[in-house]
Order: structure tokens, then C-alpha cells, then sequence
């Protein structure tokens, strides 16, 4: 299962989490989706910070190994090991989806905090649970816009060489 797919199964119980009949299904799925863009923030600072020590540490050692009378192969696998984790980092793209969900998140709060003061646009409105509805659709989609922008971007940089016709003239 692709990331995806995995964050499509994720979203699926927010959209049930709140029977439709219920009285406010819309402020069920804003606190569903603000707990799922908060844990998965809090999953890839975790992630990010974890590897990136993991290259710091390693890529320090390499002068240390250097120093000693260690076997040359001993800094050529440290060496290996922090392009390895470099690449995981650069893959997954852990920093940005933490920037990026934390940011999603927080946007989430601020609606909800509005909403509930009755404020900015809330305070005029006729239907505020539906305008409720609607930003908070509206910053789901541009975040998850935003996504498949950046995976799309992230594969294109990831397959050199291929040009495009118009590159070729």
C-alpha cells in the first residue's frame, strides 16, 4: 500500500467518525482531521529529527574512525550509511510533510476556534456550520493539492534524463 492509499484509509473513518444524521457531523470530522494531521505532523518531526541525528552522528565519527587505526572499509560504510539515511530523508520527504501537516493542522484550529467564537467570517454569516464546511473542505484540498504537487515534483526530479519534445528543439 502506497502513502496514498495509506492517508485515503486514514481519512476514511474521519468522513464516518460522525453519523450524518447527528448534529454536527461537520465539527466531528474538524476534530477527526485535525487529530490526523496533528499525529501525522508529530510522526514525521519524529522521523526527521530521529535520521538527521542519525547522519550527524555518523557523519561525525567519520574523522574520528579516520583518525585511529581502524580499517579504511570501517569510514567508507559510515560514509555509505549517511547517503543511505540521506536518501531516506530526501525520499520521504519527512521535513516537508512535517512543515506542511503542522501547517494544515494549525489552519484547522483556527477555523474551529472562529467557528465557535462566531467571528471574522462567522460572525455575519446565515449558515455558519455550512461555511464551517466548506474552508475546512477547502483546506483539506489545497493541502492535499499541494501533496501530489510536491510527490509529483519530487518524482520528476527523482527520473533524470527524461526530456520532454519541447526540451529536444
Amino acid at each position: 500500500m502506497d502513502f496514498t492509499e495509506q492517508k485515503v484509509k486514514d481519512l476514511k473513518p474521519a468522513a464516518t467518525a460522525v453519523s450524518v444524521e447527528g448534529p454536527q457531523p461537520t465539527l466531528g470530522r474538524l476534530d477527526d482531521q485535525i487529530a490526523w494531521y496533528d499525529a501525522k505532523s508529530r510522526q514525521a518531526q519524529i522521523r526527521f529529527k530521529v535520521l538527521k541525528a542519525v547522519v550527524l552522528g555518523v557523519a561525525a565519527a567519520i574523522p574520528v574512525v579516520a583518525a585511529f587505526d581502524v580499517p579504511v572499509y570501517v569510514a567508507g560504510i559510515l560514509g555509505a550509511i549517511v547517503v543511505f539515511v540521506e536518501g531516506l530523508l530526501q525520499a520521504y520527504q519527512y521535513r516537508q510533510n512535517w512543515i506542511t501537516y503542522r501547517s494544515t493542522a494549525e489552519s484547522l484550529k483556527h477555523e474551529k476556534y472562529l467557528y465557535l467564537a462566531r467571528a471574522d467570517v462567522y460572525a455575519g454569516s446565515r449558515n455558519p456550520l455550512r461555511l464551517l464546511a466548506e474552508r475546512i473542505e477547502g483546506l483539506i484540498s489545497q493541502e492535499h493539492a499541494r501533496w501530489i504537487s510536491s510527490s509529483r515534483r519530487q518524482q520528476d526530479e527523482d527520473e533524470p534524463g527524461e526530456e520532454s519534445e519541447e526540451d529536444e528543439d
